[in-house]
C-alpha cells in the first residue's frame, strides 16, 4: 500500500515519441506551479530518448518506460499504480500552461460528491475547443458516421459547469475517487471513449463533474483519427462499445 501524501498532486503524462512537446509541457508545469507539491509520472509509450534532463525540475519526473506499447486507460492506471499524491491528474503532452488551473481546480474536489474536475481547454487562438460534452445519442452516433458533430456542453452560467463528459486531455481526480472506480476500463477501450466511459461511470455512483471556466489550458490539437484508418477504427469501435453499455444501463438500470 502506497501511503499518499496529502497535498501532493500526481499527474501522469504518456508520450509515443513526443519528447519536444513533453519538454515545453514540463516547463510549463514547472513556472506556473512553483512552490507546489508535485510529481509526475511520465510513461514513455514508445521506445525515445529524453532531449533533456529530468532532474533538472522542481518536482520529482518518475520515468516509465513500457517494453510494448499500451492504450490509453492502460497507461494511465498503470501510472496511477506509482501515484502518492492525494490527487491524481491525467494529462495529454500537447497541452501548454499559461498559469497554474490548479489553483481553481483543487478546492473543488474538497466537496465529497465531486468527482472530477477539468478547465476550460482553448486552442493556439483563444477559440473554445468542444473538450465538454453531453452523453451521445443514437441519433448522434449514426450521424457521425455521414460526418455529424458531437453535441457540445455550451452553458455558461456561473463560475463552475456540470457537462455529462470531459475530454481525457485534462482530467483531474481524488486518488480515493479513481481507486474506487477502478481508474479507466483498459480492458473495453483501447483507445479512445475512455474518457466517456470513466465519466459515465462517475454519474452512476452519483459523483459530480464540474467544469471551471477560471481555470484555462490551451490545446495544440493532434486529431488523428480524422486521418489514419487504424485510428479512425479504434475511435469507432470504442464509440459502439460505449453506446451498448450507456443504453443497456438506460433500459435495464441495475
Amino acid at each position: 500500500m502506497i501511503e499518499l501524501n496529502s497535498q501532493r498532486l500526481s499527474v501522469s503524462i504518456v508520450s509515443h515519441r513526443q519528447a519536444v512537446l513533453i519538454e515545453s509541457l514540463l516547463g510549463d508545469l514547472n513556472r506556473v506551479c512553483s512552490g507546489r507539491d508535485i510529481e509526475v509520472i511520465l510513461t514513455l509509450n514508445l521506445p525515445e530518448e529524453l532531449p533533456f534532463n529530468a532532474d533538472r525540475y522542481t518536482f520529482q519526473v518518475k520515468l516509465i518506460s513500457n517494453p510494448a506499447p499500451l492504450g490509453f486507460g492502460a497507461n494511465h492506471n498503470q501510472a496511477f499504480q506509482c501515484a502518492t499524491g492525494a490527487y491524481f491528474c491525467v494529462l495529454n503532452p500537447d497541452i501548454a500552461l499559461q498559469e497554474d488551473p490548479f489553483t481553481h481546480l483543487l478546492p473543488l474536489l474538497v466537496q465529497s460528491q465531486m468527482g472530477l474536475v477539468a478547465p476550460v481547454v482553448v486552442d493556439g487562438k483563444g477559440i473554445l475547443e468542444d473538450s465538454a460534452r453531453y452523453f451521445p445519442t443514437p441519433w448522434e452516433i449514426a450521424g457521425k458516421f455521414f460526418g455529424g458533430q458531437s453535441r457540445v456542453y455550451r452553458e455558461q452560467k456561473g463560475a463552475i459547469g456540470s457537462p455529462d463528459w470531459v475530454a481525457g486531455m485534462f482530467m483531474l481526480f481524488r486518488h480515493d475517487v479513481y481507486e474506487e472506480i477502478g481508474g479507466f476500463d483498459a480492458k473495453r477501450y483501447f483507445m479512445y471513449y475512455e474518457d466517456v466511459d470513466i465519466c459515465f461511470r462517475l454519474r452512476q455512483r452519483q459523483y459530480e463533474i464540474a467544469l471551471s471556466r477560471d481555470a484555462i489550458v490551451i490545446h495544440h490539437a493532434r486529431r488523428s483519427s480524422h486521418h489514419n484508418l487504424r485510428y479512425l477504427t479504434w475511435h469507432v469501435s470504442s464509440m459502439l462499445k460505449f453506446f451498448l453499455i450507456y443504453y443497456r444501463c438506460k433500459i435495464w438500470p441495475s
